[in-house]
Formats: C-alpha cells, structure tokens, sequence
C-alpha cells in the first residue's frame, strides 16, 4: 500500500503550472462517443479518471491512441457496444456520463450505477428525468444497471429541480443530435459546463447560453471530429493557492483563468492571504496569523464545494470561530475526524461546521476519505509540525497530476512511498 510521508513547517516558494480540468476532461471524453471522425484532445490531465474513461471508451471498441502524457486522439467510429463494463465504472463518479453520450448516438445505453468518491447519497434522478423528458425510456434498474432507450430522441424543456452539474451535462449529450430544442432550465453554470458546450459546439453542435441557467440545445444531424484543449483545474489551482497561505508561503499559479477564481480568491483575501492577478497566473502570498471568516459552499459562481475541506484547514489554523455551511453535498464532513487527528478544533452538525482556531496543527497518521478531502489532509500535512503520513492516496490522485512533484519543486519535503518501504523515514 502506496502512502505520502510529508515533513511539515516549509514554506512553499516558487512556480507551480496547474493541469487540464479534471471536471471537463470526464465530461468532454465520454462526449467523444458523439463524434462521427476523430478527436484529438489536449491539456488533458494524467490522472486515474482520465485513465479509466480511456479505458471505458476503449472498451466499448473506441480507437484511443494516446500521442503524449496531455494528449489523446479517439475515434468512436469503430464502437460496437452500448454497455459499460461493471468494473470500470465503479472506479469514477463521471462514468455516468456516458449514458448520455450513448443514448444520443445510438439510441441506447447500459450503464452501471457509479462509483468514485462517497459524500452521501447522491442520486441520478434529475439525469433520468431529462432522458425521459427528450423520449427516452428508462427501465427499473436490474443488477446495478441503468438502461436507456429511444428510436429518436426528441427536443423538450427540461427544468432542474435542483442545480446538478451532472444533470445538466448527461442532457447535453443526450440533446445534441434530438430533433428540434432542447432548454435546460436551472441548469449548472460551473466553467466545465461551458468548456463541455464549447466541445460540443467545435464538433458541429449548436448549444447557447451555457454559462447562465438556461441552456438552449438545437439538436444537429450528426457531429464530427474536432480538435480541442481543455481548460485549466480551478480546484487543482485553488488547492495549490490554499497550500501556500497554510504554509505561509509565496506561490505563484500559472496556466490558470483569474476568473474562474474570484469565489475562492475572494476567500483568501477575506483571511489576509495578499493576492496578485496577472492574464493567467496568480500569485498567493501569506504572512502570520489568518483571519476567521464564513464560508458557504454554492452552486458557481458561488464557493465551490470542491474547495470545501481545503478550506478548512485553512480556517483550523485561523484566529477566532468560523463556520462553514455546506450548501451542495450532506456528508462532506467525513474528513473533520482526520482533521481532528492533528489537533483541529471542528464541531459538526448536519451541513454546518464550526472552526476554533488553533496556533498550530500536529503531524498524525492519517488518511485520505475522498479526492477533495485527500488533498486537504496534504494541505494540513504540509503546514503541521512533524511528519505526517496520508493512507489511502489513491483517492487524491484520482485528480491531481504529479502532485508529489509539484509540491517538491515549491520545497515541499513529501514522499510517495510504500508501507513496508524500510527507508520510509530516513527519506524525510
């Protein structure tokens, strides 16, 4: 079993380049299933999600040709089943998306219920809503499977009842070749929303207003291959930005959108964190003791739940009470236990949490509960006095690219090592 051994209480100093979004990418590679020729993708991120939806596509009979460690061509010409395999679906939350995907190319799918990180139930019932609304028929789920079938989708309204960016994606796919419009209403607003539509629409779709809450969908004969680069990681950059004020560092971001940034940016500054934006860097700089503040995680463009247990590390080390309301999931707080392994002062209830600062954390085994939370423990590992060993690493780097690298190239003292590893700590 895999582990990080990180010795806490360095500064992190210099230049870190932040990868493709790994929200898009899950999105964007079952998109591909769409395509009537070949699609070279770029910036794509080499992690374990990208990995298993290459695996997936080439499961299903995709050509998946990788050219370099950021870039993939496939072509979905050569598919010849509609069914996604048990075992690779229960590694990723996004394998869903591929119900969509199928059903708008072929009129059917068979996919399993997925997997990924748990935060509580989270269940699919607005996705099968909008299959049912374009005429699609979903069959009672039998042996983990959901089916899905229709001779010819067609264009329909199709209203949320809650804001669910998986949801609003699975429609897309599944509208883009319908007959006549489709209007998603309450739809999800997230950037990878609006870099999926711009795939989309590179591959001859016609969808508009993705970035607001109603998205219009002009369903297209066919789509075709396109050549496309996938916008940067808002949360990988956020969580490096988070790193550097626990740490009372001086970072600075690069390849990332300012914008896509500003509810986490806002936050930062809100505890004292000094904040420079330049076209697509950002440079996060912190210096003694935080600020307390409040947080509520929201829908974008509000504080994005993904940033949720980074943040709280953050506010642990803070002066003062802080509260953190969580708006999107009910059981994001699985990770406050570990927390509270390293000293953190946290009370839960229900989707609330309170923070009493403390002047310093403690090194303790720990490990990651899911992605987000993972990279919170790395967080907390690197601003606490000791050596901290993380369990379960296999979670963070379900999402983070070269984490161990980035992180040493600021001087970060951390190590990927493996349990019975006899020079495990003489490494640190």
């Amino acid at each position: 079993m895999d582990k990080y051994v990180i010795r806490g209480g360095h500064p992190l100093t210099g230049t870190v380049d932040i990868s493709g979004a790994k929200n898009a990418v899950v999105a964007i590679l079952p998109a591909t299933v769409l395509a009537n020729g070949v699609c070279r993708i770029e910036n794509i991120p080499n992690i374990a999600d990208v990995a298993t939806a290459l695996e997936i596509l080439a499961s299903l009979g995709a050509m998946v040709r990788r050219i370099d460690r950021h870039t993939v061509e496939i072509d979905s010409r050569t598919i010849v089943t509609q069914t996604v395999p048990h075992d690779l679906a229960k590694k990723m939350r996004a394998s869903y998306y591929f119900i969509g995907a199928l059903l708008g190319r072929f009129g059917k799918a068979s996919v399993p219920m997925p997997g990924g990180c748990y935060f509580g139930v989270r269940p699919i019932d607005q996705h099968l809503k909008g299959f049912s609304c374009l005429g699609a028929k979903v069959m009672p789920m039998k042996n983990g499977m959901i089916d899905a079938q229709a001779d010819q989708l067609q264009g329909s309204s199709v209203y949320l009842d809650m804001v669910s960016v998986g949801a609003t994606v699975n429609i897309m796919l599944a509208a883009v070749c319908a007959e006549g419009t489709t209007v998603i209403e309450n739809a999800a607003k997230e950037p990878h929303i609006v870099d999926l539509a711009n795939f989309l629409n590179s591959m001859g779709a016609d969808i508009r207003g993705a970035g607001t809450d109603v998205i219009k969908i002009y369903g297209v004969e066919r789509l075709y291959g396109t050549t496309y680069s996938i916008i940067p990681d808002q949360i990988e950059a956020g969580t490096y930005m988070a790193a550097a004020v626990a740490t009372g560092g001086d970072v600075t971001v690069c390849n990332v959108i300012p914008k896509h940034l500003e509810s986490i940016t806002a936050k930062l500054q809100e505890m004292g964190a000094e904040i420079e934006e330049f076209d697509e860097e950002i440079r996060v700089s912190a210096s003694g003791r935080l600020s307390h503040c409040n947080v509520k995680t929201m829908p974008h463009p509000g504080f994005p739940t993904d940033m949720q247990p980074q943040i709280a590390v953050l506010l642990s080390l803070a002066e003062g009470t802080s509260i953190i309301n969580e708006g999107v999931w009910e059981n994001r707080f699985r990770y406050v236990d570990e927390l509270r392994r390293m000293g953190a002062d946290i009370q839960v209830d229900g989707k609330l949490a309170v923070v009493q600062g403390i002047p310093q954390l403690t090194a303790a085994p720990v490990k990651a509960m899911d992605l987000r939370a993972g990279a919170a423990m790395v967080i907390a590992a690197l601003a606490a006095k000791g050596v901290t060993e993380i369990e379960e690493i296999q979670y963070i780097e379900r999402g983070y690219e070269d984490i161990v690298e980035k992180l040493q190239k600021l001087g970060a003292v951390i190590e990927r090592v493996t349990e019975d590893d006899p020079g495990l700590q003489q490494a640190l």
